[in-house]
C-alpha cells in the first residue's frame, strides 16, 4: 500500500507545481485536507485529502468519536489551525435540546484532547439549537472567532419559517478555547439563515451563508470591513435551490467555494475571484460518495503521511 501512496504523491506534485497558490513552497510540502462526516452514522470524524482542490480521496478510517451532548451527534465539523500549530475543531453536537458545540483540540489531526461541550447559548433559555459552528482566526485581535445558526422562538418575525425553525447567526470570541466571550448576534438581514463561513478577500471579509428561508434554501455572500461585521449588500443566491454547508479554498487567482446539493447528494462547486460573478464548476470537482460538509484547510503534507499510516496500522478505525 505504501508503494502507491508515494506514486500518487509524486503525480501529484507535477500538478502542484502549476499552481499559484503554492508559489514560495516547495511543490510536496503542502496539501489540502477536508474535514467530513457522513449521514449515516452523524458520529464520527473522516478527512478527505487532494493536491489541487478538484479531485479528492477519503483518508481511510476515523479520527474522533463524539461523545459529548446529550444525542453524541458529529456534523458540520469546521477546523483551523492557530499560530500555535495546534487544531481546533468544533462540531454540531445535536439536532434539538443543545445550548452549545462541541469542541477538541490536537497537534496532528490523530490524538485528540478530551472533549467538551461549550454552553455559548445558556444566556437564551429558549434556544432550540446550535448549528453547525464555524471557526473564524481574527490576526489583527489575536482572536478565534466562532459562529453558528440558533433559533429563538419569537425573536425574529416566522414569515413562512416554522416557529422552531427560524435562525439567525450569532458568535462568540476567545483567545484559549477555556474563556469565551457573551454569545451575540452575528448577522440578520431578515431572512432565515445557517451555515456561515468567513474568509478573507483583498478587500475585506465575505460572509458565505445559506439563506434557509422558504421558499429560497440557497447560498448568498455579504461583506464587511471586520470579520465580525456589520454585513451589508447581500447578493442574490449564486447556487441552485437545496445547496449548503459552504466553505472555500483559494486556489491560485480564484476561490473554490464548495457546497453540499443534499436533494442530489452530490458535492459542488462555483468558481470566482470577486464573489460577483460565479461559474458552476461541479462538472469539473469530484468527491467520494457520502462525504458531508466540512471545511477545507491547506497543511503540511507530512500530516496527511501521519494519517494515512495511522489508517493503516489501526484496524479499529477503517471503517
Amino acid at each position: 500500500m505504501i508503494k502507491p501512496i508515494h506514486i500518487l504523491f509524486a503525480a501529484a506534485a507535477m500538478i502542484l507545481c502549476q499552481n499559484s497558490a503554492f508559489a514560495g513552497t516547495a511543490i510536496n510540502d503542502s496539501v489540502y485536507l477536508f474535514t467530513s462526516f457522513r449521514d449515516a452514522d452523524q458520529k464520527f470524524l473522516r478527512f478527505l485529502y487532494s493536491f489541487d482542490g478538484y479531485h479528492w480521496t477519503n483518508v481511510p478510517g476515523i479520527f474522533l468519536e463524539a461523545n459529548v451532548g446529550a444525542s453524541k451527534k458529529f456534523r458540520d465539523p469546521s477546523i483551523l489551525r492557530g499560530p500555535d500549530g495546534t487544531f481546533h475543531l468544533v462540531w454540531t453536537a445535536g439536532w434539538h435540546g443543545e445550548q452549545g458545540f462541541g469542541y477538541a483540540e490536537s497537534k496532528d489531526l490523530i490524538h485528540w484532547s478530551p472533549q467538551q461541550l461549550v454552553p455559548v447559548m445558556t444566556n437564551e433559555p429558549t434556544t432550540v439549537n446550535v448549528w453547525a459552528p464555524e471557526l473564524f482566526y481574527d490576526a489583527r485581535e489575536n482572536d478565534f472567532i466562532i459562529v453558528w445558526a440558533s433559533t429563538i422562538p419569537g425573536r425574529f418575525p416566522d414569515q413562512q419559517e416554522k416557529h422552531d425553525n427560524n435562525h439567525r447567526l450569532y458568535f462568540t470570541t476567545t483567545r484559549d478555547f477555556k474563556n469565551f466571550k457573551l454569545s451575540k448576534l452575528f448577522f440578520d438581514s431578515g431572512f432565515s439563515v445557517i451555515d456561515p463561513f468567513i474568509l478573507t478577500t483583498g478587500e475585506g471579509y465575505a460572509l458565505v451563508c445559506k439563506d434557509n428561508s422558504r421558499p429560497n434554501l440557497d447560498l448568498r455572500v455579504a461583506f464587511a470591513q471586520s470579520p465580525v461585521g456589520p454585513w451589508k449588500k447581500v447578493s442574490e443566491p449564486f447556487t441552485q435551490k437545496y445547496t449548503e454547508g459552504p466553505c472555500a479554498l483559494k486556489i491560485g487567482e480564484s476561490w473554490l467555494i464548495y457546497f453540499d446539493a443534499y436533494r442530489e447528494k452530490i458535492y459542488g462547486a462555483v468558481k470566482t475571484r470577486d464573489f460577483k460573478n460565479f461559474s458552476d464548476v461541479t462538472k469539473e470537482v469530484n468527491f467520494p460518495e457520502g462525504h458531508k460538509h466540512g471545511t477545507a484547510i491547506r497543511v503540511p503534507r507530512d500530516l496527511l503521511d501521519g494519517l494515512l499510516k495511522n489508517s493503516e496500522s489501526n484496524t479499529k478505525t477503517n471503517l
